[in-house]
């Protein structure tokens, strides 16, 4: 029914923390496309790469915007930082749900993704009904890690899911 992009900011391929992003994707009940940053090359440190303007496609054409990354310095990485530099401001995600995600190695940096990552993704032109989710690395894939966090906000989601549908489909 609805579509998710998945945008893993890792430096590191194949990383906990995309594994962390697509089992959100999964546990909300979306088909994802991921976007692994790192395989986009140097194409990201410039403008019209199409290569890199193909990956923002991508994301623009799903219903819901999953960014995750891990924790660096107390927010996400660089990496993350210059793909979402891609996309226009307030506009670039318009229409679109948005969730962010940051792994990290303790409960310090618990707050990153409320504070750092959506409101990058809001700029954009998201909507971010959610809390944004922080998991520890070392905790992320246990049994029900995810469990209280889907019970308290896939309706939220889902519900700005429907709500974007309709609106596109008055348009």
């Amino acid at each position: 029914m609805f579509t998710a992009a998945v945008i893993v900011g890792n430096p590191k391929p194949q990383s906990r923390t995309r594994d962390a992003a697509e089992r959100l994707a999964a546990a909300l009940g979306v088909t994802a496309t991921t976007i692994e940053v790192s395989e986009l090359g140097a194409g990201l440190l410039r403008f019209g790469d199409p290569v890199v303007a193909s990956a923002v496609a991508a994301v623009q054409d799903a219903d819901l915007v999953i960014a995750a990354s891990p924790t660096y310095k107390g927010t996400y990485t660089g990496l993350l930082k210059l793909f979402l530099d891609q996309f226009p401001t307030a506009t670039g995600l318009a229409g679109q749900v948005g969730v962010p995600l940051m792994l990290g190695g303790g409960p310090a940096h618990a707050l990153a993704p409320e504070l750092t990552l959506k409101p990058v993704l809001v700029e954009l032109g998201a909507v971010c009904p959610a809390q944004g989710l922080y998991q520890l690395d070392s905790k992320y894939a246990e049994e029900g890690a995810l469990d209280k966090w889907v019970d308290a906000w896939a309706p939220a989601i889902h519900a700005s899911l429907r709500a974007s549908l309709r609106e596109d489909r008055s348009r």
